[in-house]
């Protein structure tokens, strides 16, 4: 039986060199050979699918459709054999994951290093960021972020579902007296998060009945979460954070989560990224696990 596959190949690099000479270099062969199979090939189909001469190379009616077709096939193979592939453990190549800095350095950081261990053909990089990574301008394979992206086409799965928090150091809210309504963060220090293209100074809450919108004021801004983090540790203002950036800090007694008259809004994390057709093994398997130690560990 003829290797059909090994035909079509060899058929589509004579057509695309655009000679039988240049197809040779190509498939480091000789033209003798390479007309030899063309030859065969022809004669099992019974038709002649290229005009052929010392100054030209040009398809016939028949080896258009043939090459077009064939292309077609060798596509659906090479769609099998990744889809194949991707179902399996076969974790290789390089995965680019971009995350929030402090969910990032807390969650995200161990996690990925776990899974780069546990799938040794692979290479992993990490890009922290606060400014809302976006997989298509950032060069990313995965992007967890806050909220919805940009790109309506970019797929997404959500990862956990939490809310943010108001909360200070001890410290000071024994000297600043602790908010209880959303007009009171007016009269306080607020740290404040500066992202790509705003500052994140308009925090919104909930009551049940409606949302309110305060414009809060501070001496201090940061482009990194870490940094705001640190400043409500040691006493120097709210901060509105994620509470599974705090829930050690709140649980620890280090930060106290300031609750009673102060819901602030319900957020979403979200992996994001690119469709193809089919998803990488590294994408896939990465999102799942992901989604599960992030809900075990948020629990």
């Amino acid at each position: 039986m003829p290797d059909i596959v090994a035909e079509l190949q060899l058929f589509q690099s004579i057509a695309d060199a655009g000679s039988l000479s240049a197809a040779a270099r190509v498939l480091g062969s000789s033209p003798p050979a390479i007309s030899r199979r063309l030859a065969e090939l022809e004669q099992r189909l019974g038709v002649k699918l290229a005009d052929r001469s010392a100054r030209r190379f040009r398809l016939t009616d028949e080896g258009t459709t043939y090459l077009e077709h064939g292309r077609q096939i060798l596509e659906q193979l090479r769609d099998l054999e990744t889809e194949v592939a991707s179902r399996g453990h076969a974790v290789r190549g390089r995965l680019r994951v971009g995350a929030p800095a402090d969910l990032g350095r807390r969650r995200i950081a161990p996690l990925l290093a776990d899974f780069a261990n546990r799938h040794q053909g692979l290479e992993v990089h990490l890009v922290l960021s606060d400014a809302g990574l976006e997989v298509g301008e950032d060069g990313l394979d995965v992007a967890l972020r806050v909220g919805l992206p940009n790109d309506p086409a970019v797929l997404t799965r959500k990862l956990l579902t939490s809310r943010r928090v108001v909360c200070a150091a001890p410290s000071y809210l024994a000297k600043h007296g602790l908010p209880t309504c959303p007009d009171d963060l007016l009269h306080h220090q607020c740290l404040r998060l500066a992202r790509r293209y705003s500052l994140q100074d308009r925090w919104r809450f909930s009551d049940g009945t409606g949302t309110k919108v305060v414009q809060v004021g501070g001496t201090l801004t940061s482009s990194d979460g870490e940094v705001l983090r640190a400043w409500a540790l040691e006493g120097r203002g709210l901060s509105l954070e994620a509470e599974w950036d705090v829930a050690d800090d709140v649980r620890d007694g280090r930060l106290v989560a300031c609750r009673d008259g102060l819901c602030a809004e319900t957020i979403e994390l979200f992996a994001t990224y690119l469709p193809s057709k089919p998803i990488p093994a590294s994408i896939r398997l990465f999102v799942e696990e992901a989604a599960a130690a992030l809900r075990a560990q948020t629990a």
